[in-house]
């Protein structure tokens, strides 16, 4: 997701906020400020406590999903992030599991997590009720509630929820195929979110129902149809790239940049006559690093006379690189792991040129139209 804010890491696994989690965060503040909490406290007590509830719960999301992503990890599946954005929280994963058991374990673990916060939350608010802290007391129950909520909303067999991930490691398990598991659970994941919609319309339409409640089950229910049909061309995409290599889409005419060249030189000699946005340092056929039009731009025009190259690139040391005849996949893998668009590739200790997105893309879509590769639509 783009329009994201890093919060750090938890676990060695970076968390970032999307920009839309501060609607969600204001909306659930409101709802508890001026509806779920006992309207007789004061305005500033209700305040603070339903921006600290609020809080609490994205700490129940990230738990969540923290749950699904140390699990991953255990069974060798990276894990990229942790985003926080409207409809709660997602992990970003690098792979698919490999056995419908460790798909199963990933994906029930997120809705045990959720129901055992509940059930803290719970305790918390007997403990609380009964010491007569009411107002703190009515917020744990609160908590309680939308955790258990959280937890089977997640088990709804709409793949790629929670459950729609455990109805596919079924199938998968009795079908013995993957790819036919994946489309029957991406066709029920489509057919609920599209009732999700059908009844939030329903809902707007009808008397004495809150409308705000239907727009929101045709939003998740958008969003389930889109995550749907977006797993399943992941899940074809990584079909159509078995068996290809670095090899057969690396840019073999990428220049190769002398580490001594100021960025004036760069931009008049390779810059502006290739339209390129990338560039390998190298001096003979060693790597030596790497520089971008964004590392380019970060140096003001006065000073691109006295500025090598060598000056701003990246480190070969602190560069991912591909081998020839590495699988692509996992080539890919590695640029999502280091969200970059650009990998050097090597063979036999040279650098021989470079992968970028754009090319991968326009590789697969020349290849679909001749019919050699069977690509999403």
């Amino acid at each position: 997701m783009k329009g994201n804010i890093s919060l750090g890491r938890v676990f060695g696994i970076p968390l970032r906020l999307h920009y839309t989690w501060f609607i969600i965060f204001a909306w659930v503040t409101f709802l508890l400020v001026f509806s779920v909490v006992d309207q007789t406290y004061p305005i500033e007590q209700r305040i603070i406590l339903g921006i600290l509830t609020s809080l609490l719960f994205f700490a129940s999301v990230i738990t969540h999903e923290l749950a699904h992503s140390i699990l991953a990890i255990r069974n060798n599946i990276p894990v990229k992030e942790i985003t926080l954005f409207i409809f709660g929280g997602v992990s970003q994963i690098t792979k698919e599991a490999t056995t419908p058991r460790a798909e199963l374990s990933i994906a029930i673990v997120g809705p045990l997590t959720s129901l055992a916060i509940a059930g803290i939350f719970y305790g918390l608010h007997l403990l609380l009720a009964a010491t007569n802290q009411i107002l703190a007391a009515s917020s744990m129950w609160w908590l309680a509630w939308i955790n258990v909520f959280l937890a089977v909303f997640n088990l709804i067999p709409g793949f790629p929820l929670d459950g729609g991930r455990i109805f596919r490691a079924f199938v998968w398990q009795r079908t013995r195929d993957y790819h036919r598991a994946t489309r029957i659970a991406t066709k029920v994941g489509q057919g609920i979110a599209y009732v999700l919609m059908a009844v939030g319309i329903t809902s707007i339409f009808t008397p004495f129902l809150p409308w705000f409640n239907g727009l929101l089950l045709i939003f998740i229910g958008w969003f389930l149809r889109d995550a749907a049909r977006g797993s399943y061309q992941q899940v074809l995409l990584r079909d159509a790239l078995i068996g290809i290599t670095a090899r057969q889409v690396t840019d073999y005419a990428s220049p190769l940049v002398p580490p001594h060249m100021n960025l004036t030189e760069l931009v008049e000699q390779y810059v502006l006559p290739t339209g390129r946005d990338c560039f390998l340092i190298s001096w003979g056929a060693e790597l030596e690093g790497m520089v971008t039009l964004q590392q380019i731009k970060k140096v003001p025009r006065t000073g691109w006379v006295t500025t090598t190259v060598q000056d701003i690139m990246t480190p070969a040391n602190k560069l991912k690189v591909a081998h020839a005849d590495q699988d692509l996949l996992g080539v890919l893998q590695e640029m999502s792991g280091e969200n970059t668009n650009h990998i050097p590739v090597m063979e036999a200790g040279k650098v021989i040129g470079m992968i970028n997105r754009e090319d991968v893309a326009r590789f697969l879509r020349t290849h679909a139209q001749f019919g050699t590769l069977s690509t999403p639509k």
